[in-house]
């Protein structure tokens, strides 16, 4: 006779799933010639150039064409990407990144911003294209993220901060 696994208790939620996400839209951005973009919240705790953050938040190319040595792990994204010509390390928990998506479509995910609750949480936001309109049933929120007019112009190998409309690159939007 086989038995059911008990249901997952709040104390045995297992690991996060936010670097296994964040790996699977990055692989799927790569296999489909999209350029992978990350809007990280920076606090003391992210190794970015300071002066492109704005607003405590970066957008990074985490393409492999911008990056050298990436590695998507459990806990960082770190690798090395040049910033005005300069070659910098750049260091980012995985906890701080607010979302992944493809700069040519906006099509990707959207994670809860860090606290100390939603590290235990850990409930996830989906990114969809602008015409989803409805709530889904599960209690996810739903973002968007909108590309611009001009999306089709090549990538900014060092994007320093939320994308804007008009700017060529696609626009998050947090919906809550």
């Amino acid at each position: 006779m086989t038995t059911t696994p008990p249901p997952a208790s709040p104390d045995n939620q297992g690991t996060s799933t936010r670097p296994y996400l964040i790996r699977a839209l990055h692989d799927w951005c790569t296999d489909n010639g999209f350029t992978p973009y990350v809007a990280v919240f920076v606090d003391a705790s992210v190794q970015v150039p300071a002066e492109y953050v704005k607003n405590n938040e970066i957008v990074l190319n985490v393409g492999f064409e911008a990056t050298s040595g990436l590695k998507l792990g459990n806990d960082f994204i770190e690798f090395k990407a040049r910033f005005g010509g300069v070659a910098r390390e750049i260091v980012v928990p995985v906890d701080h990144v607010v979302a992944i998506y493809a700069r040519e479509n906006g099509q990707g995910m959207a994670f809860p911003m860090p606290t100390a609750e939603a590290a235990a949480t850990e409930p996830q936001t989906l990114v969809t294209p602008p015409a989803a309109t409805a709530r889904p049933a599960t209690g996810l929120r739903l973002a968007s993220v909108e590309p611009s007019a001009d999306a089709d112009t090549p990538p900014d190998p060092e994007p320093s901060g939320p994308a804007t409309p008009g700017a060529g690159r696609p626009a998050l939007k947090r919906v809550k």
